[in-house]
């Protein structure tokens, strides 16, 4: 059976529902939770949906997450030591240090955030494809 474009587009989740699923970690398809094997390693495929999360050809697929999270995690950092700065004004001897943590901290926390996130933006350019699909084996195939 073939779908049509209005089905397949009725489908398909906006773009605030793929950011919103990958703030609460969850996958951008189809919302369901447990992608983390750990904080910083995902699962290879939703255990929901099927969705292949490493969707990329080749190894390089995880840049963008790796730019999102430093950017967002030192911008934060530079932000969060600023504040320290205004509000400890003029005794300000701990700002060195708090700007030293924040750097160091952000990043390690928004890891798996960058990485939803990078994944929702994959999704909302490049939908869903047919390897993303759970295979099933074949109906004669031997277990192993």
């Amino acid at each position: 059976m073939v779908r049509s474009d209005f089905e397949e587009r009725a489908r398909k989740p906006k773009v605030r529902t793929l950011f919103g699923r990958a703030a609460r970690l969850k996958c951008p398809r189809c919302g369901s939770g447990g992608i983390l094997k750990s904080w910083f390693r995902m699962k290879d495929r939703c255990p929901s949906c099927g969705l292949v999360l490493d969707r990329g050809e080749t190894q390089d697929y995880w840049l963008g997450a790796y730019a999102i999270n430093m950017v967002v995690g030192e911008l934060t950092a530079l932000i969060g030591t600023l504040i320290y700065i205004f509000a400890t004004w003029p005794q300000m001897e701990h700002a060195v240090w708090v700007g030293v943590g924040l750097a160091v901290a952000m990043p390690a926390l928004f890891f798996p955030f960058s990485r939803t996130f990078w994944l929702a933006w994959d999704l909302a350019f490049r939908p869903a494809e047919p390897g993303d699909a759970p295979r099933e084996p074949a109906p004669n195939a031997k277990l192993r």
